[in-house]
């Protein structure tokens, strides 16, 4: 089911910096959290810039160019979490936790025993990448690894996957209309008209119907009556919800907001 539509997207550079977390109070989970929403991002955008020039078809290219630009903003915006302050190496050593942490999280909620088996495997091999880079930092910084985890190493709760629909839906309906005001995130209807992301916006977008994005839904509900959206119920934006007509107005002007 569609979220915020892709051409309420494009914001101001100023507005897409965040204010970053301290390495050194903020806890475990926060340095984790921040540390792999980053890494996610940056490899969608990878995968969007290299394949760009690859599809067969204009509208595949110009659609999947779209894309990758979206997650260069979307790299930006939570890789300025990330502490500024932190030399190389303490990046590194944070880097190596985060992915111990992810493949004990697999190894942990994983059911099949040989696949468990590989991601322990890779958990050892990354736990030897950890140690070598906190000798690292001890060696060329007389630093512990210690003054990056004050309460110690044990992992915080590992990853559950499970289910996430309804929390997805909740955090639509609660923020379609949100975007961001320098470090803030703000409801667009608190913005003046003169306040940057409208005005950067419709600088970008001079059509919104022209868009590679809304253009492939348009094409697709000619061809076959509705868009090519799976849920399992309404969408909880009623203005989202109908299949047969595209919206690119909600999330980038008030009166379409809700």
């Amino acid at each position: 089911t569609p979220g915020r539509p892709t051409i309420s997207e494009p914001r101001h550079p100023y507005d897409a910096i965040n204010r970053h977390i301290s390495a050194e109070i903020s806890d475990p989970f926060t340095k984790l959290v921040v540390n792999i929403i980053t890494a996610g991002e940056q490899q969608t955008m990878n995968y969007y810039m290299n394949i760009a020039g690859f599809h067969p078809s204009e509208t595949g290219r110009k659609l999947y160019s779209e894309i990758a630009m979206i997650e260069e903003q979307h790299v930006t915006e939570y890789g300025s979490l990330i502490d500024t302050t932190c030399s190389k190496l303490e990046s590194w050593l944070m880097h190596e936790y985060t992915e111990c942490y992810l493949y004990y999280s697999c190894y942990a909620d994983e059911t099949d025993k040989y696949i468990r088996e590989i991601f322990y495997r890779h958990y050892l091999e990354e736990c030897g990448h950890l140690q070598f880079v906190a000798g690292l930092l001890e060696k060329y910084e007389g630093k512990p690894w210690q003054a990056l985890y004050p309460c110690g190493g044990d992992f915080p709760e590992t990853l559950h996957f499970e289910g996430n629909i309804d929390y997805i839906r909740e955090v639509l309906a609660k923020t379609v209309n949100y975007t961001k005001v320098r470090e803030q995130y703000q409801s667009i209807e608190t913005l003046s008209p003169k306040d940057d992301f409208f005005k950067y916006n419709k600088h970008v977008v001079k059509n919104g119907k022209t868009l590679p994005s809304h253009k492939v839904i348009e094409n697709h509900i000619k061809e076959f009556g509705q868009d090519y959206r799976f849920e399992t119920k309404k969408n909880p934006i009623e203005t989202l919800q109908s299949r047969k007509k595209d919206n690119t107005e909600i999330g980038r002007t008030k009166k379409n907001s809700k």
